[in-house]
């Protein structure tokens, strides 16, 4: 049996959302020491999984009471330290918080909790034919609210659009304990005013904690084609994209897999691809049956006009539904090719895919890294892995130099440091690279609206010279973060 929480402010969580649900053990913290980036690591003071909107705003008060730091935490699938704990602080955990609140058929709407896991939406849906369209590869395991929180993307958010396509509105406990409705939550076309959850999706838990979030739903489409093509090399496959693209055609969603990506997915998923190529493309086509084949027609002429080797199309459910599992399961499948992984999810114009990925695989071989490419090449969101073994003393370090390096390529062709992913505490290094001081200082203006005290996520996004190694401990906010200036490490 565990022992005895200690912590004099255990009892006091506790007595907000039952003691089961209060964290304070040794043992019982290691689960909430980090997310899906395992390469940081920090034990909170107290982990508390509230299951109301009252008891999420009455953990807050109670946190902000005695000055702790608030991390949100939703499935901790994350992959930039989103939800990385701080030192000293609380993490409050929304994965007790799955209901399905509402579902509102004629006004193509769905309130669910944020603990609600992203797939079983659709799941939800399906008897009634309508379907979320954000796709993210983690969706049979991660939730609404941290997708809102991440603006998370996904395979066919190409046509659809991302999760701020897709969330009308939310109901947010902010850093004083108050609680907020913001955004179409009666079904309205657009919210009048301010475009307050605009701001508040992507924002990455630094503006306050979704306790209600109001979804788009759309109907299945008619008919889907599924195409899957192999290249030469990247070089002809990124032509192929451009091509599609540029023709006027809108796939649902079209992803690109380097021979490395290829290598492993097939040894995790027995996937039936070909080992000897240099890459491939798989493709989705939907909408009214007529337009699908036609539009399927004109992109597989274009593809064999880039140089694909070969075209071909799932014989049928089962085999299509394996290749996207192949697809999805993609940064899981690295672990059958090496012991450890560093992802990153940079964003280019489709333009230049090509050429960016000749530089990123001149990085590796100057770091003599292996790297693998699988990613959303139809948006130019790019998920480069870069492989090593952390038993190695320094390639660590040097997998983490590489990937920041490709974020600079990125940038260097009018990029991004993120896409989908957020900047979290892995890349807050770098936005600094990206966006001039006023910007910055804009940024936090607007956070401050939310949370003067800097209360909730602190640490995270904003360079700062915490984040560049200014000192360890518990965290004391930067007098620049408190006045909503920029501070840069």
């Amino acid at each position: 049996m565990p022992t005895l929480a200690v912590d004099p402010l255990h009892d006091r969580f506790a007595a907000i959302v039952g003691a089961r649900n209060a964290v304070s053990t040794a043992s019982e913290l290691r689960t909430y020491e980090c997310d899906g980036l395992l390469g940081f690591r920090i034990r909170p003071r107290i982990v508390v999984l509230p299951a109301t909107t009252e008891e999420v705003a009455a953990c807050v008060r109670l946190a902000a009471e005695h000055g702790l730091p608030i991390v949100p935490r939703g499935a901790g699938t994350g992959l930039s330290g989103g939800s990385l704990p701080v030192e000293g602080g609380i993490v409050i955990g929304t994965s007790r918080m799955t209901r399905v609140l509402d579902i509102d058929l004629p006004n193509r709407r769905m309130r669910v909790q944020p603990g609600v896991i992203n797939l079983d939406i659709s799941k939800h849906l399906a008897p009634h034919g309508f379907y979320y369209a954000p796709d993210p590869s983690s969706q049979s395991v991660c939730t609404i609210g941290g997708n809102v929180a991440e603006n998370s993307g996904g395979a066919h958010c190409l046509k659809y659009g991302f999760t701020v396509n897709h969330a009308v509105a939310a109901r947010v406990v902010l850093s004083d304990g108050s609680v907020v409705d913001i955004g179409a939550s009666e079904g309205e076309a657009d919210a009048h005013g301010y475009d307050l959850m605009g701001v508040f999706v992507g924002s990455e838990g630094l503006l306050g904690i979704v306790t209600e979030v109001v979804v788009r739903i759309l109907r299945k489409p008619e008919a889907t084609r599924t195409i899957f093509g192999t290249f030469p090399s990247t070089d002809e496959a990124g032509a192929a994209v451009s091509a599609i693209i540029s023709s006027g055609i809108l796939p649902a969603a079209i992803e690109m897999c380097d021979q490395l990506a290829i290598e492993a997915i097939v040894a995790a998923t027995g996937v039936d691809w070909p080992l000897d190529v240099g890459a491939a493309l798989l493709m989705d086509v939907d909408g009214v049956s007529v337009e699908v084949e036609h539009t399927a027609e004109a992109a597989i002429t274009l593809m064999r006009a880039a140089g694909a080797i070969e075209i071909r199309a799932p014989r049928d459910d089962a085999e299509r539904l394996l290749m996207w599992k192949g697809r999805k399961a993609a940064f899981a499948a690295m672990g059958r090719i090496s012991p450890n992984y560093h992802v990153q999810d940079g964003v280019i114009p489709r333009k230049d895919i090509s050429a960016v990925l000749r530089e990123i695989a001149q990085l590796g071989r100057d770091a003599g890294l292996r790297i693998a490419n699988v990613f959303h090449a139809g948006d130019g969101n790019l998920h480069p892995l870069v492989l090593y073994d952390q038993r190695i003393p320094g390639e660590e370090a040097t997998a983490e130099a590489v990937a920041g390096d490709i974020l600079r390529v990125c940038l260097k062709y009018g990029g991004s440091v993120t896409g989908e992913h957020g900047v979290g505490r892995d890349k807050a290094c770098y936005l600094g690279e990206q966006f001039s001081d006023d910007d910055l200082d804009t940024m936090k203006l607007v956070r401050s609206a939310f949370d003067p005290r800097s209360i909730f996520n602190p640490d995270k996004v904003f360079p700062t010279p915490r984040l560049c190694g200014d000192r360890p401990g518990v965290y004391v906010p930067h007098p620049t973060e408190l006045t909503g200036e920029a501070g840069r490490g």
